[in-house]
């Protein structure tokens, strides 16, 4: 009774502790070494336009921010730093998110504490892996490419180029299969309603996979609005051309 009671007691306290609500978002944040008064800038999309748009705008403080608000579904959204180079992107989404800034180099800004944007970390990180031999190439190669341009030695530049492009060619192919095998199996993750997106606006993509991806999303994805998005384009892509002939009646499917 009291090992029953103590666990209670646990969970009550680990539930209290929380400092959100469903609905609800808080983003704690570390500016370690920029200035008191710079500005930090909440940026969404506007759901009619596209066009980005300031939500909330913040100052940071002895090296520290936050931002609250309420959220209805996960989203992508940036952080934009005054005179920072760049925007650091993360998921909007219910709980408690933590950003820590990167001053030198803001792409190296890190982001945890909820379940997306720890998912988008870790898919970042693969895809990383995946792509390292395309960037070590570049790297190795950058200046006998540049040699060979002052010396129009074509020989060298046509070979580079085959390389190149069979490694691009190689390093696409298992992107796309990296990024199936990742919807397959994180049905609740945003990452994954993206990706049947993206599948849908690609020609070469097979309609019937991408359908069966998004029939194994979770239904709080297919709620979202990139949910509704994914299955509209799906009902339209299975429309029969503009000026194709209909099956006679009675005809076989």
């Amino acid at each position: 009774m009291k090992k029953i009671l103590f666990l209670l007691t646990a969970s009550v306290a680990i539930i209290s502790c929380s400092k959100v609500k469903d609905g609800e978002y808080l983003i704690t944040g570390t500016a370690t070494g920029i200035e008191n008064g710079k500005t930090i800038i909440l940026q969404g999309q506007d759901p009619t336009t596209k066009m980005a748009v300031a939500l909330d705008t913040v100052k940071v403080e002895n090296g520290k921010f936050e931002i609250k608000g309420k959220v209805t579904e996960p989203a992508f959204h940036t952080l934009i730093l005054q005179g920072a180079n760049g925007p650091i992107p993360f998921i909007l989404e219910t709980g408690e998110i933590a950003i820590t800034i990167d001053k030198d180099s803001i792409h190296k800004s890190k982001i945890s504490g909820t379940y997306n944007n720890e998912e988008y970390v870790k898919f970042n990180e693969d895809l990383n892996k995946t792509q390292k031999s395309l960037i070590d190439f570049q790297k190795k190669n950058t200046q006998k490419m540049q040699q060979a341009q002052q010396a129009q030695d074509t020989a060298t530049i046509n070979g580079l180029m085959k390389q190149y492009m069979t490694l691009q060619t190689e390093v696409q192919a298992n992107t796309k299969k990296k990024y199936i095998a990742y919807a397959e199996t994180h049905p609740k993750a945003l990452i994954s309603a993206l990706i049947i997106q993206s599948m849908i606006a690609d020609p070469s993509a097979d309609i019937k996979k991408t359908e069966s991806l998004y029939n194994s999303l979770d239904e709080s994805l297919k709620n979202s609005t990139t949910g509704k998005e994914i299955k509209t384009k799906l009902g339209q892509a299975q429309l029969p051309a503009v000026g194709a002939s209909a099956a006679p009646v009675g005809s076989p499917n």
